[in-house]
């Protein structure tokens, strides 16, 4: 019995050590890895195909054992460096050196984008336009938060929305900012809450990349992707390093702005774990440009902190945690040193806010195919005040015994998972196919008792998403996809497909079509949790009885050239969209209560967006780099909307302009001087001026805009010391030089808040310095 069970043990550990030792090929490669003759540390080096890989440790160097015999392409890449690939030829017991001597790129043209399709893909080889806005051109231009920064990419516009309290928006392809969905590293928790201050709430030094995707994109993403996604990609450490930021800003020469932000990253010495962090803290004072004691920009108070690691237990295994606190103070109104409810007109927010995801991931079947599970999360916990003292004495005493105080109390969860696979050999080309499965709860809980308001709602969605990522041939790549999604609000399962095409012409064009579905569930988003002041009272949004969801059909074609030399890049897109809403979402004012006007949101027959995307981009010789944007674009209801009662209907959106753009040109004359000069424009717009505050104490009137422009400039001199392995940049600069700022703001306590337009803040002096690691 026992040689019986000494066999049996016998027989079967040879089934696990038997491949342990046919793996063992002794096929060797070793080498370098440099650029204009110095060595590169931390280079990604592996066989394509394969998942045989390392990367090159602190002196450039690398080696590889115990590979597969046969033929394959080496590839070395790293960031910043074009991919270099060499042919090998690997036979069993011998070694082989292959040295590589990577190309700097000009500019970045092909970044790798994942939020196009869930998967991993080069720029030029998606189906689906995505931009890019990385950690590095975010430092150039001096971008302190993610509402900054979305400034500068084609398509989109940063909007203000409050003279009190400055909550803003991003409108995407003419659209409002509850048809933009923001993604956290491509997880949909950024709520419709968070939605109100949370572009201000999330510092640069966060940010790795910003990755943006136009038009319809529910598809993949559910509901609310109608006008575009942008997917916040935290930090994740490639090397040992630190950054301290100090930056003190002097905004209309009466209000500092300090900033201080620190990133640390520290990866393990086998590289299989690592850690980001980072910290924040920004104190704004209020400023007032007007003299009337009320603030047109809130005094801010921001903490924040947070981390993304990694750990990689075995080479086709990755488990990613990423979390993140942040703490704002937000007051707005009567300049005093009163509490909220004793200043004649404020706004007061405090917000605690954690969020976080768990990403687990799985390669197999020799890399072609993959499985990740995923959960995110936000908690935010809100307490408001807006109020404004009436004149009377029986209100006033009214006032102070009920105070406008309240609270709001917000949970999103979501978990899924995802499985890619892909098929080497399909119809004769390559298929990889996407499919998965998502469970989405928004909970929030939004109360002020003193007005008999109480929004309490439940938003929960379950969507099945399947995918086809095709190419058909090399050149050409066919996208279909479809997603099924379950609203809690809807009584009927959601169908939502897509198709996308790429054609590659030649070697610098190509082009692109695409067509999407998508909708919106009648829930309330993130303006109608905003109450606004106007007419001497409090405005607020109240969701219509009987409000049906939102259908959209989205239609794009686009051209994409870009041409590199050994000395320049030039390049440029076109793109031409359109988006047809059915049951269109609108406000319509319908009476008014003690407190203030009510608007309700009803459904309109529907409305077209249409407009056409212009970019343009240069590098020449590193030296100078340009990159351009400017979206022309008519957005029209099909029947007139009643915006007020004592106005003639409009069919065209408010705040909405037919052109709009941005730029931003960078010189590097040296290695140790930049300079880097920025510009926004805006056209033109309609906007709503309510009647009764003492500069508009008539009727409600409509406002025509003159188009303005917001131009900044930045310079930095970099200091090195080898010996210390350190940088020192010190840099300064002017936001908005022109003082391009709105001249014709209400005055007083009645003001109509919602009355604002321009850019975000006056002229602005700032200086800094930046210290970090080589």
């Amino acid at each position: 019995m026992k040689r019986l069970l000494t066999f049996c043990l016998l027989l079967t550990g040879s089934f696990f050590l038997f491949p342990l030792f046919s793996q063992t090929t002794d096929a060797n490669i070793f080498g370098d890895v440099k650029s204009k003759g110095e060595h590169v540390p931390f280079v990604t080096v592996y066989l394509e195909g394969k998942t045989h890989g390392t990367t090159t440790d602190v002196t450039g160097h690398y080696m590889l054992v115990n590979l597969p015999v046969g033929e394959y392409n080496l590839i070395a890449q790293s960031l910043g460096y074009k991919k270099q690939s060499k042919k090998v030829t690997l036979a069993k017991g011998s070694s082989i050196e292959v040295n590589f001597d990577l190309e700097e790129e000009v500019m970045t043209l092909d970044h790798v984008v994942v939020t196009g399709t869930k998967t991993f893909k080069r720029q030029t080889e998606s189906p689906v336009i995505v931009s890019v806005l990385d950690a590095k051109t975010i430092g150039m231009i001096q971008v302190n938060t993610l509402s900054e920064g979305l400034a500068f990419q084609p398509g989109l516009r940063i909007e203000t929305d409050c003279q009190t309290c400055n909550y803003s928006q991003l409108r995407m392809n003419g659209l409002g900012g509850a048809y933009s969905q923001i993604l956290i590293n491509g997880r949909p928790i950024f709520s419709p809450l968070t939605g109100l201050y949370g572009l201000e709430q999330i510092p640069s030094n966060m940010i790795d990349r910003i990755e943006v995707v136009r038009g319809g994109g529910s598809a993949l993403y559910g509901s609310s992707a109608i006008g575009g996604t942008v997917n916040v990609i935290t930090r994740l450490p490639d090397k040992n390093s630190y950054e301290i930021m100090v930056n003190q800003g002097l905004i209309g020469r009466t209000t500092g702005d300090n900033l201080l932000n620190g990133n640390l990253n520290v990866l393990s010495q086998k590289r299989n774990a690592g850690v980001s962090l980072y910290v924040s803290r920004r104190d704004r004072g209020m400023y007032d440009t007007n003299g009337d004691n009320y603030s047109e920009l809130p005094q801010l108070k921001n903490n924040s902190f947070g981390f993304t690691t990694f750990f990689k237990p075995t080479a086709n295994q990755k488990l990613e945690l990423n979390f993140t606190s942040m703490y704002e103070y937000r007051y707005g109104g009567e300049m005093t040193d009163k509490p909220a409810h004793e200043a004649g007109q404020s706004e007061e927010r405090t917000h605690n806010l954690y969020m976080g995801g768990l990403d687990y991931q799985i390669d197999f079947n020799d890399e072609n195919s993959s499985l990740i599970v995923y959960m995110a999360g936000q908690n935010n916990r809100r307490k408001h005040y807006t109020g404004v003292i009436p004149d009377d004495s029986a209100g006033i005493a009214d006032h102070y015994r009920n105070p406008p105080y309240g609270n709001t109390y917000n949970t999103t969860l979501q978990a899924g998972f995802q499985l890619n696979h892909r098929l080497n050999s399909f119809l004769g080309g390559t298929n990889i196919l996407t499919g998965g499965a998502e469970y989405l709860s928004d909970d929030v809980d939004d109360r002020i008792y003193a007005y008999n308001y109480h929004l309490d709602q439940v938003a929960k969605n379950a969507g099945l998403f399947l995918q086809s990522d095709w190419m058909v041939f090399k050149g050409f790549t066919l996208l279909t996809g479809i997603r099924i999604d379950k609203h809690n609000m809807l009584t009927n399962w959601v169908l939502n497909p897509r198709i996308s095409l790429l054609y590659k012409a030649g070697k610098y064009f190509q082009l692109r079509t695409s067509w999407a579905s998508g909708f919106r569930a009648p829930q309330a988003f993130d303006a109608d949790m905003h109450f606004s002041f106007a007419a001497g009272g409090v405005s607020r949004i109240v969701l219509a009885p009987g409000l049906k969801p939102e259908y959209s059909n989205s239609f794009s074609g686009s051209v994409n050239f870009d041409k590199p030399t050994e000395k320049y890049i030039l390049g440029f897109t076109v793109e031409g969209f359109t988006t047809r809403l059915r049951d269109a979402f609108v406000l319509e004012e319908m009476g008014s209560d003690e407190f203030g006007l009510i608007y309700e949101k009803r459904n309109s027959s529907g409305s077209t967006v249409t407009g056409v995307t212009a970019e343009i981009r240069g590098n020449y010789n590193r030296k100078a780099q340009l990159e351009a944007g400017m979206t022309l674009q008519r957005s029209l209801y099909d029947t007139p909307v009643a915006w007020s009662k004592d106005l003639d209907p409009l069919t065209i959106y408010l705040k909405a302009p037919d052109v709009y753009g941005y730029s931003t040109l960078t010189l590097t004359p040296t290695g140790r001087l930049t300079a880097a000069f920025t510009g926004v424009y805006t056209g033109g717009m309609t906007l709503l001026h309510v009647g009764g505050s003492v500069d508009n104490p008539g009727k409600d009137a409509y406002k025509e805009t003159d188009p303005f422009a917001e131009l900044s400039i930045r310079i930095a001199y970099l200091f090195t010391s080898t010996r210390l392995d350190t940088n020192l940049e010190v840099y300064g600069g002017v936001k908005n030089m022109l003082n391009a700022y709105q001249k014709d703001f209400d005055t007083g306590k009645f003001r109509d808040s919602n009355y604002i337009y321009g850019p975000g803040a006056p002229r602005t002096i700032y200086l800094g310095i930046k210290i970090r690691s080589l």
